[in-house]
């Protein structure tokens, strides 16, 4: 989903612009729950939406923070969500655009990024939590995935929860109000 995307305000009880939002509620820490991506995530969180390769002569030039840098560093928690591929999770990010815990938890603290960092990192394979430094771990798997293809789809030795819990699949419900509302021409499902 793009920050401009309607689906975004399905339901919404009003709707404002984005200067509104960084300057009204985020910056203010009215905003709770803030939804992020990116090309590249590192093993604690940060993204990089901005360049692939050297920042001065970079192999690929991305769209760039998009209000991402924002709502990474001000919202009280933020869930990341990205396709899990080897490519999108190097050990280290080649830009920082938008702070996960940088180095970890304490280096986010130290250089004064407010908000309460990456809560979790949904992927097609399963979900990634910042252990007790900041480093993202493997927490759960999704129905008929396994840690083989999460450590074969990671760039870094990444660690692994004691009990790696299964998630639940979509009830009917869930499933209609995506396929129907959220996402009718099925650009985002790919027909799922």
């Amino acid at each position: 989903l793009s920050i401009g995307d309607p689906t975004l305000v399905s339901g919404a009880s009003s709707v404002c612009g984005m200067y509104d939002i960084f300057t009204l509620y985020l910056q203010r820490g009215n905003v709770d729950v803030g939804f992020l991506g990116g090309a590249q995530i590192d093993r604690f969180g940060n993204i990089n939406a901005t360049v692939i390769g050297d920042y001065t002569h970079p192999k690929v030039r991305l769209p760039g923070s998009g209000g991402s840098q924002e709502m990474g560093g001000w919202a009280n928690r933020n869930y990341i969500i990205t396709p899990h591929q080897k490519r999108r999770f190097p050990e280290k990010v080649d830009y920082i655009t938008s702070a996960g815990f940088l180095g970890g938890r304490k280096q986010r603290e130290a250089t004064g990024v407010r908000g309460g960092g990456p809560l979790v990192v949904v992927t097609n394979l399963g979900l990634l939590e910042p252990d007790e430094n900041g480093e993202l771990m493997l927490t759960a798997l999704h129905p008929g995935c396994t840690v083989d293809q999460v450590k074969d789809n990671t760039g870094w030795d990444i660690k692994i929860a004691d009990s790696v819990k299964e998630t639940l699949p979509l009830k009917p419900s869930e499933l209609t109000l995506l396929r129907e509302e959220l996402d009718p021409e099925g650009i985002y499902l790919k027909g799922s």
